[in-house]
């Protein structure tokens, strides 16, 4: 008797498996993106699917075998005219399969990937075919006879991505701004100031979603484009895009991309969305390693790290990120890069509340993917609330557009103007006097001495304590100072930058993490361990995981 219940169980456990199996999917549609070194290619499907793609030759093609499927929907009126795709056409295989085959017009190294249903994005197949990259040929070598190999001696890799060039970004054409660049510089060879813009969001990933289908990526490429242009149009600087148009790029790679571009500082673009409509309000962010300073803060950042999900790049868990970087990111948040994050978001925030209602006025922190580089001060700039109604209707304009990208620019360039890189055009002008309509200011940070400041400008302390009307040498935390013009200015260097506290009048708090210790969080916000004891009536200087601890201003 119980072997005849076991027989049963084991008959029922294989019919539920075979129904399984045999579940049909439908492909829904088919769409197409091109990035400048690659085209992808993605099917929407109703349920995941197993797959198997094939190399052919005679004529070069890709076989993409997707077992009990079907389509639905036109191959006819894909965009492929700027793809190495030919035609994509489809059969029936096997009576139940879905057989399609691209046609190419030229050598590809494919990759191809599922997604599974995720944030509002149904289960979508992805096929990357990235550029061959074609080296230039500088001698004329004898061409030996090639037999082409047959079709039948291509090797089908069921579910199983094949093998992409080592490094895809050089495919890109010397044309777009994915590339290399050269590094503009005047007749007297200082070079300019480099600014990566970053365009939020692309392709397969819309991000946010505003009223009458306003998306963030096109408010935010809209954007990045008129900084760039702002950018270039200031003897000095020089502006380039991350994306040149509707495609998907990884959170990494986009860090990359600047760091080859040898930015001296990444802008990443956004409009960002949130649970409730009544939120508005422009903001800047910078990394955080030690949580976010704000809930909003740390729900933007949740919702932008979700975008290579959202985009694709195949196999990605978010879980562990931070300790893959632990090793570049030794405490990021005492370096320079960070600081000068800091102080270049604090410019721009204060320039943006010219046009725009702030969302909070100060800098906020927290632990976005995209602004993990360790050498290339980087911020995030979110526009405004798309999903805010009055804020949907500015950003959809093209002209508060270019206002905000001006305002972006403006904070930027003062920045800039006041920290200016050794070596570069602006620093050459202002030591020369050339910018005679700009003043430089400086804001008193933790450990800032009037001595300190003045050697750093180059200016004597006598000179500083008399153009600012100051009674004595004391300066207080958040106080700006006029700096004089010299001509034998010395322009600051990162290294010797204080670190970033926003206003003292502003309440700060710091969440104890693993790894904090009261020293250590004291030295980050700039005041004494026995400050913050007294300040938190605390008995010892023992701190638990999760406990919020208040700041003293000085």
């Amino acid at each position: 008797m119980v072997f005849f219940r076991w027989l049963s169980a084991i008959c029922c456990l294989g019919i539920v498996l075979f129904a399984q199996v045999a579940q049909s999917a439908t492909v829904n549609g088919v769409r197409v993106w091109r990035a400048p070194d690659h085209t992808r290619i993605v099917l929407d499907l109703d349920a995941p699917v197993q797959h198997s793609l094939t190399l052919a030759g005679n004529p070069d093609r890709i076989i993409l075998d997707v077992p009990n499927s079907k389509l639905l929907g036109d191959l006819t009126k894909l965009p492929l005219a700027d793809t190495p795709v030919l035609v994509i056409r489809s059969y029936v295989h096997n009576k139940t399969d879905l057989r399609l085959v691209l046609d190419l017009k030229s050598k590809v190294a494919p990759n191809s990937f599922s997604l599974k249903a995720h944030a509002g994005m149904h289960d979508r197949l992805v096929i990357d075919l990235y550029d061959e990259v074609i080296p230039a040929v500088t001698a004329t070598l004898p061409v030996a006879p090639t037999t082409p190999a047959p079709a039948a001696t291509n090797k089908p890799v069921a579910n199983q991505p094949v093998a992409k060039p080592a490094v895809p970004a050089t495919a890109a054409p010397a044309t777009t701004a994915a590339a290399q660049p050269v590094i503009k510089s005047d007749l007297s060879g200082k070079r300019f100031i480099v600014i990566a813009v970053d365009a939020g969001h692309g392709g397969e990933d819309p991000g946010a979603m505003g009223p009458n289908r306003l998306r963030e990526k096109e408010v935010t490429l809209s954007i990045a484009k008129e900084l760039v242009a702002a950018i270039n149009a200031q003897p000095g600087f020089t502006g380039k895009l991350t994306r040149t148009g509707d495609y998907f790029i990884p959170l990494k790679k986009r860090r990359d991309l600047a760091r080859n571009m040898k930015a001296d500082l990444f802008v990443s673009i956004h409009a960002d969305a949130f649970t409730k409509a009544s939120a508005r309000g422009a903001s800047v962010f910078a990394l955080s390693q030690n949580g976010a300073t704000s809930e909003t803060a740390r729900f933007l950042a949740q919702r932008e790290n979700e975008s290579d999900l959202i985009g694709g790049v195949g196999d990605i868990s978010l879980d562990d990120k931070d300790q893959v970087l632990a090793g570049v990111l030794v405490d990021l948040s005492m370096t320079a890069t960070l600081n000068s994050s800091l102080q270049v978001g604090h410019h721009v925030l204060n320039s943006m509340g010219g046009i725009a209602h702030l969302h909070k006025r100060h800098v906020e922190q927290a632990g976005f993917l995209v602004l993990k580089s360790p050498d290339v001060p980087s911020i995030l700039v979110e526009t405004g609330f798309i999903s805010n109604p009055q804020e949907a209707r500015k950003l959809a304009t093209l002209a508060y557009r270019k206002q905000m990208a001006q305002s972006v620019f403006k904070g930027i360039k003062q920045h800039f103007y006041q920290h200016p890189p050794s070596g570069t055009y602006v620093a050459a002008q202002l030591e020369s006097g050339a910018f005679k309509d700009f003043e430089r200011q400086h804001t008193v940070s933790p450990g800032d001495s009037l001595s300190a400041i003045a050697t750093r400008y180059g200016v004597s302390m006598q000179r500083l304590k008399q153009y600012n009307n100051l009674r004595d040498t004391n300066v207080k935390i958040g106080q700006t100072l006029k700096i004089p013009g010299s001509a034998s200015a010395i322009t600051a260097q990162p290294a010797a930058r204080p670190t970033y506290t926003p206003s003292p009048a502003l309440p700060r708090q710091h969440k104890v993490v693993a790894g904090d210790t009261l020293s250590r969080i004291a030295s980050r916000y700039g005041v004494s361990a026995s400050a913050i004891q007294r300040h938190n009536k605390m008995k010892g200087t023992t701190v638990k995981l999760g406990q919020t601890l208040k700041i003293p201003t000085s």
